[in-house]
C-alpha cells in the first residue's frame, strides 16, 4: 500500500512539473513587455530576465517543450507500468473481471492520468499565467535560464533542427512583430470597458493617432470665417470686430487679404489697453508662421513646438491664405470629433449674449429671419433665396464699406463687420429697438 502511494505521488509530481513548464510557457508569451521593462527599470532582476526569455524564444520554448515532453512520457509509461499493475492485481480477485482485468486497468489508468494531466499539468497552470502573467514570468525565468544552460546541446540540436524544418517551408524562423495602430486601438477599447481608461480616452487616442493622415485644413478656421484685421485698423473698429467676434488670433493684411502680414492676439492688444496705451495693430502684430494646406497635423504640433509659436497661417501653392489654426483647434480635434472640410466652410449665424447675431455673409436671409424671435417673414416668404450679403448690398445701393448700417422693414440693423475686397464677409444684425 506505501509503494502504491508512493507512486501516486511520484506521478503527482510530474503533473505538477508539467503544470510549471505549462504555465511559465503560457506566461512568457502573454505577458506584455511594455509592463516587464517597467518592474525591470524598477529593480526586478526577474522581469529582466523574463524580458530577455521573450526576446529569444527559439531558446526559450525547446526548453519549455523538452521539459512538458520529457515528463508527459515519462508520467505515462510510469503510469501505465505500475498502476495499471497494481489495478489489474486487485481486478483479477473478481472472477466475473477476471479475464477483462488487464485491459480494463490500462484503460482507466489512461483515462484517469488524461484527466489528471490536463487539469493539473495544462488548465489550471496557463489559467494562472492568464490571470497575472508579467508576475509569474518574473518568477520564472531565472529557474528557466538555469534549465536552459543545463541542456544546452539538447537545445542547441532542436533549435538548428525546426530551424533547417523552416528553412525547408520558405519561411522565416523568427520575426519581431511591431505593435500596430489597431492593436493600440483594441487594447484602449479593453481598457475602457474594464474600467481601467475613462471612456472619453480611446476615442481621444484615435483622434490623435489619425493626426499623421489628416491635413490642417480639417482643423483650420476657413478663410470665410475668418475675421481680418487691417495693418493700420483704427482703435474703434478694431475693438468692435474684436467684441463681436469673439476671437482670439487675427489675421492681419495690408492692401490684400490673400497676403497676410502678420498675427495679432487679443491678450497683446489688452495688455497694451490696460497700461494706457493705444493699440496699434502694425507694432503688435508678429510674425506669421505660414504652413502648407497639405501638411498632417502632426506636423503641425511638430512645427508650433519648434517654432514656440500657438497660430499659423494656413497657405495653398501660391502662397495664398485659406485659413487660420490654432493648438487650441489641435486640443479640439483631439476631444471632439473631427469635422469634414464641407461643414466648417458652412456659413454660419452664431447668437451673441446680447441677442445680437453675427452673420457670415452667405448665409441665407430667409433662414437668418426665421432663427431670429418676433420677426415677421411674410414679406419674403416664397422669394428666391437670398444671401445676406446680396440683401444688404442691394438695399444700400452705392459701394458698400465696413460700418455702413441698413435699417431694414423687419425691424433689424444690419452692420457691416468685414468686407472681403468688394464682397461682405461679415454681418452684424441687431433689433431695432437695441440701436436706440
Amino acid at each position: 500500500m506505501i509503494i502504491l502511494l508512493i507512486e501516486i505521488a511520484f506521478i503527482l509530481t510530474l503533473f505538477i512539473a508539467n503544470g510549471l513548464f505549462a504555465m511559465t510557457e503560457m506566461a512568457v508569451v502573454s505577458c506584455r513587455k511594455g509592463r516587464l521593462q517597467l518592474m525591470a527599470e524598477r529593480g526586478n532582476s526577474g522581469a529582466l530576465a523574463a524580458l530577455a526569455l521573450a526576446e529569444s524564444p527559439s531558446r526559450f520554448l525547446p526548453t519549455v517543450q523538452t521539459g512538458i515532453t520529457l515528463v508527459g512520457l515519462l508520467a505515462g509509461a510510469f503510469g501505465g507500468a505500475t498502476l495499471a499493475g497494481h489495478l489489474a492485481s486487485w481486478l483479477e480477485s473478481f472472477a466475473i473481471l477476471a479475464a477483462y482485468a488487464d485491459a480494463i486497468s490500462v484503460g482507466t489508468v489512461v483515462i484517469a492520468l488524461t484527466f489528471l494531466s490536463l487539469v493539473i499539468g495544462e488548465l489550471v497552470p496557463k489559467r494562472l499565467a492568464l490571470a497575472n502573467p508579467e508576475g509569474i514570468a518574473s518568477f520564472m525565468a531565472r529557474p528557466m535560464n538555469l534549465l536552459s544552460r543545463v541542456t544546452r546541446p539538447v537545445i542547441w540540436a532542436l533549435e538548428h533542427s525546426t530551424n533547417f524544418v523552416l528553412w525547408l517551408l520558405c519561411a522565416k524562423p523568427h520575426s519581431k512583430g511591431g505593435v500596430s495602430e489597431d492593436e493600440v486601438k483594441s487594447l484602449m477599447l479593453e481598457g475602457s470597458r474594464s474600467g481601467v481608461f475613462h471612456p472619453a480616452e480611446p476615442r481621444m487616442v484615435e483622434s490623435v493617432l489619425a493626426f499623421d493622415q489628416r491635413p490642417v485644413v480639417d482643423i483650420m478656421t476657413p478663410r470665410g470665417k475668418t475675421i481680418f484685421l487691417r495693418r493700420d485698423e483704427n482703435p474703434e473698429t478694431l475693438w468692435h470686430k474684436i467684441v463681436v467676434s469673439g476671437h482670439s488670433n487675427y489675421p492681419v493684411y495690408e492692401g490684400n487679404r490673400d497676403i497676410v502680414v502678420g498675427i495679432i492676439s487679443v491678450k497683446s492688444i489688452y495688455a497694451n489697453s490696460a497700461a494706457g496705451i493705444s493699440p496699434v495693430v502694425g507694432n503688435l502684430m508678429v510674425e506669421p508662421m505660414f504652413v502648407p494646406s497639405k501638411q498632417t497635423i502632426a506636423s503641425l504640433l511638430e512645427s508650433f513646438r519648434r517654432n514656440g509659436k500657438h497660430t499659423a497661417v494656413v497657405v495653398d501653392a501660391e502662397n495664398i491664405f485659406l485659413g487660420l489654426v490654432t493648438l487650441v483647434d489641435v486640443l479640439e480635434a483631439i476631444v471632439g470629433e473631427l469635422p469634414t472640410l464641407e461643414e466648417r466652410l458652412k456659413p454660419e449665424a452664431i447668437k451673441r449674449n446680447d441677442g445680437s447675431w453675427l452673420v457670415d455673409g452667405q448665409f441665407d436671409h430667409c433662414k437668418l429671419l426665421c432663427l431670429i424671435e418676433g420677426v415677421e417673414t411674410e414679406e419674403f416668404n416664397g422669394k428666391i433665396k437670398q444671401s445676406i450679403a446680396s440683401f444688404v448690398s442691394s438695399r444700400l445701393r452705392k459701394g458698400v464699406c465696413e460700418g455702413d448700417v441698413l435699417g431694414s422693414s423687419d425691424g433689424l440693423h444690419y452692420e457691416i463687420l468685414d468686407l472681403d475686397g468688394e464682397r461682405i464677409d461679415k454681418v452684424l444684425v441687431t433689433r431695432a429697438e437695441a440701436k436706440r
